[in-house]
C-alpha cells in the first residue's frame, strides 16, 4: 500500500519540531551560568558553611590572639620601641593566621568531595578561584577586624587609621590571591599541611615586606612620598598575581 506523500511530509515536520523542543530543553539544562553568578554562589556556600560550623574563623582567631599575647609578654619594651615593631608583629600574626585559614579552607573542600563537585560543575574554573579567594579574604578580614582593637589595647597603639586600614586591605588581597592558588596546588598532595607554607612564604615575601614598610611608615607619621614605593609595590603585586592565578588555575586543579 502506497503512503501518502502529504502525510509523510506532515509527520516529518512534526518530528522536526519535537526534536527542536528537546534540543532546546537540553541546552537550557546544561546552560553555563556567568562567571559572576558562579563566583557569588561559591562565596555564599563557603560563608553559609562557616556560619554553621565556625571552625575556620575560630581557629584563625585563637591562633592570632595567642601570637599577640606571646609577643606582648615577650617584648618587655617601652612605648616607642613597641610602636616601631607594631607593623612587624601585626603582619606576622596576619600571615600565620591566613596560612592556617588557606590550608584548612581547601582541605575541607577536598576531604568532603566538594572540590570534585565544583570541578565537574558546568562553570568556568576561574569562578572557582575567585569564589575561594573572596571567601578566604572575607575570613581573613573578619579575623583582622577582631584582632585590631585587641592589639590596640594591649600595645597602646592607634591602629584605626584610614591609610593603615587601606594597606591592610591591599596586603590581605595579595596574600589570599597567591595563597588560594598555591593551596589548590598543595591540597592534592599528602603533605599539604607542610607544603603550603614552604610554597607560600617565599612567593609572598614581596607583599609582606611592602605591607610592613607601608604600615610602619604610616604608624611613624611618615610623609606620603616615603610610603609611595611600598604602596605601589602592593598594588602591582595584587594585579599581577590575580591575573596569573586567573590564567593558570585551570591547569593547577587538573590532576
Amino acid at each position: 500500500m502506497a503512503k501518502n506523500p502529504r502525510t509523510m511530509d506532515r509527520r516529518r515536520r512534526t518530528m522536526d519540531k519535537d526534536s527542536t523542543r528537546i534540543f532546546h530543553g537540553r541546552s537550557s539544562i546544561v546552560h553555563r551560568p556567568s562567571i559572576w553568578k558562579a563566583t557569588l554562589a561559591i562565596v555564599q556556600k563557603d560563608l553559609a558553611a562557616e556560619l554553621r560550623s565556625r571552625e575556620l574563623i575560630s581557629a584563625m582567631l585563637v591562633f592570632s590572639l595567642l601570637v599577640i599575647l606571646i609577643f606582648n609578654f615577650a617584648l618587655e619594651l617601652d612605648i616607642k620601641v613597641r610602636q616601631s615593631v607594631t607593623a612587624g608583629v601585626l603582619w606576622t600574626t596576619f600571615a600565620f593566621a591566613g596560612t592556617l585559614g588557606l590550608n584548612r579552607s581547601m582541605a575541607v573542600e577536598k576531604d568532603r568531595g566538594c572540590m570534585d563537585g565544583l570541578l565537574l560543575a558546568p562553570v568556568d574554573r576561574a569562578a572557582i578561584y575567585f569564589g575561594k579567594s573572596i571567601s578566604n579574604l572575607a575570613f581573613m578580614l573578619i579575623v583582622e577586624v577582631i584582632v585590631l582593637p585587641i592589639y590596640s589595647m594591649l600595645y597602646n597603639v592607634n591602629l584605626f587609621q584610614g591609610g593603615l586600614l587601606g594597606v591592610i586591605l591591599l596586603g590581605s588581597i595579595g596574600y589570599t590571591a597567591v595563597g588560594t592558588l598555591l593551596s589548590a596546588m598543595s591540597v592534592q598532595t599528602r603533605t599539604r599541611d607542610v607544603l603550603l607554607p614552604i610554597l607560600l612564604f617565599p612567593v609572598a615575601v614581596p607583599v609582606l615586606l611592602a605591607s610592613v614598610k607601608a604600615s610602619g611608615g604610616l604608624l611613624a607619621g611618615a610623609e606620603f612620598s616615603e610610603i609611595l614605593i611600598p604602596l605601589n609595590l602592593l598594588i602591582v603585586y595584587d594585579v599581577i598575581f590575580i591575573a596569573v592565578a586567573f590564567m593558570v588555575f585551570d591547569y593547577v586543579v587538573e590532576e
